[in-house]
C-alpha cells in the first residue's frame, strides 16, 4: 500500500482539484467518498464532485451536537446538486451512556473526555460510513492548522485501511471563496460570522482578529492537541479521521 500511495503521489503532482478528483472517481468507482463537514473545503469539493459523477458518494456525521446552519446547509446542497447526502448518527446507547456517566459537556472538564465524545460521536459513524470504501476524500488543507502541514496529497490511513486523498492540500482561503462565489455553491451562514472552521456548537466559536483559522475549535487546548481524532497523524501516517 505505501508503494501505490507514493505513485499516487508522484502521478498527482503538479495537478489541479479538480482533475485529481476525476481521476479517482474514474479509477475507483463505487469505492470512494467523500466525508463532509459541510465547510468551506467540503462544500467546493461536493461542487466539483456533483459536475464530475453525482452518484459518487457523500456523507456527513451529524454528531447531535451540530449549529442549525449546519443543517441548512445540507438541505440546500441536497437540493441544489440534486443529491442525496448521507447522514451517520452515533449509537445512541453509547452517547446515552456517556452522558449520564460524565456529564452534557464533558469534553470541558479534560482532553480525555472530549476524546471519548468525538470517539463515540465522530469516528465510530465514520468507520460505517466507510463500509466498502476504498478512497476517502477529504477538504483538509495546510493552511488551517500546524497539526496538518505535513498531509500529502495522497496518504495512507493506516487505521481504517483507506487511500485518502486531499485534493484541497494547497488552497488557501481565498481560493475557496473566489471559487464558492464563481460557481454560486451553497455555505454555512456562520462563516460569514466569523466561523472560519465549524464543528459541534458547544466546542466552536468564532475567532478573533489574528488568530489561527482553526483557533476556535477546542478553543481551551493548545494547538498540537486540536484533532478530533478523524485527521490524526503518526510517524507520517494518518491515525484515523471535519
Amino acid at each position: 500500500m505505501e508503494n501505490l500511495v507514493k505513485e499516487l503521489n508522484n502521478r498527482m503532482h503538479g495537478r489541479s482539484a479538480i482533475e485529481i478528483l476525476t481521476y479517482f472517481i474514474k479509477e475507483y468507482n463505487g469505492t470512494i467518498a467523500l466525508g463532509s463537514s459541510l465547510g468551506l473545503e467540503d462544500q467546493v469539493l461536493t461542487d466539483m464532485i456533483a459536475n464530475i459523477d453525482p452518484s459518487t458518494k457523500i456523507f456527513t456525521l451529524d454528531t447531535g451536537r451540530v449549529f442549525p446552519e449546519t443543517y441548512k446547509t445540507l438541505q440546500e446542497t441536497n437540493k441544489k446538486y440534486s443529491i442525496n447526502v448521507e447522514v451517520y448518527f452515533p449509537n445512541s446507547e453509547k452517547v446515552e451512556r456517556m452522558v449520564n456517566e460524565k456529564g452534557i459537556n464533558l469534553f470541558y472538564d479534560s482532553i480525555e473526555n472530549r476524546k471519548t465524545c468525538c470517539h463515540i460521536r465522530k469516528i465510530e459513524p465514520l468507520r460505517r460510513a466507510m463500509t466498502n470504501i476504498d478512497v476517502w476524500v477529504t477538504g483538509i488543507r495546510r493552511e488551517q492548522s500546524i497539526t496538518r502541514i505535513l498531509n500529502e496529497v495522497v496518504e495512507y490511513d493506516a487505521i481504517n485501511n483507506k487511500i485518502k486523498i486531499n485534493p484541497l492540500l494547497d488552497w488557501t482561503e481565498k481560493d475557496l471563496w473566489d471559487y464558492i462565489k464563481k460557481y454560486d455553491v451553497p455555505y454555512n451562514a456562520l462563516h460569514e460570522q466569523g466561523f472560519p472552521s465549524i464543528g459541534c456548537e458547544p466546542c466552536t466559536r468564532a475567532i478573533k482578529e489574528g488568530e489561527d483559522i482553526r483557533a476556535g475549535r477546542w478553543w481551551w487546548e493548545t494547538p498540537e492537541q486540536k484533532e478530533c481524532g478523524l485527521h490524526n497523524r503518526n510517524n507520517g501516517q494518518v491515525a484515523q479521521q471535519s
